[in-house]
């Protein structure tokens, strides 16, 4: 019976190194796909890490965008404690579960006094896909851009379909730094 588990962990062992992992790309100015304007829906899975200046937290992340609202699922581990945050053309409402559901126009101040996630969510929908937000100034960076006076910089990007897409980025202010990993994208790819 030892020889058996010996030989079946020596023949595991090949098998291991040989599964393909998804290739990372460094960024690049040029890999900046000004197609993904246009993509309708996109989402993906991953986890997220935000230090401010008296705190840190870290959380699962699923967010889903379509035309019309993004969903940011928020869950701690093994999915205790969260958020749902809902953004759309009215504004912002979060369920912290419980019945505990709150709702404003002011987005971003409310999500910070919420979730403690101080950060323009409104910019961060095109940052996350590696894009500077279109209504606002950018300028290049080392492995990225800043904007409105937030550096965003991409570690390591991943081929998605036929895009590069972000796989672990950075997010800083001169009060706080949002680290997300992108474990994985889902891209409908139909266009306007």
């Amino acid at each position: 019976m030892r020889k058996f588990l010996l030989l079946a962990g020596i023949l595991a062992l090949p098998a291991c190194s040989m599964l393909s992992t998804t290739p990372e790309i460094a960024y690049q100015p040029t890999t900046v796909q000004n197609e993904l304007y246009d993509l309708q829906r996109w989402a993906f899975e991953g986890r997220i890490a935000i230090t401010g200046k008296n705190d840190a937290w870290s959380a699962n992340i699923n967010w889903e965008h379509t035309p019309t609202e993004d969903l940011i699922k928020l869950s701690g581990p093994l999915g205790q404690g969260g958020a749902l945050i809902q953004l759309n053309a009215s504004g912002v409402t979060i369920d912290q579960g419980g019945g505990d559901v709150k709702s404003s126009t002011d987005v971003e101040s409310f999500i910070n006094q919420q979730v403690g996630l101080a950060v323009p969510v409104n910019s961060l929908r095109y940052w996350v896909v590696g894009l500077p937000d279109k209504s606002q100034t950018a300028s290049t960076i080392a492995n990225g851009f800043e904007q409105v006076g937030w550096k965003n910089q991409y570690k390591t990007m991943q081929p998605v379909s036929s895009y590069v897409l972000p796989r672990n980025m950075t997010v800083t202010s001169e009060t706080v730094k949002l680290k997300l990993f992108i474990d994985q994208w889902t891209l409908d790819d139909k266009r306007k």
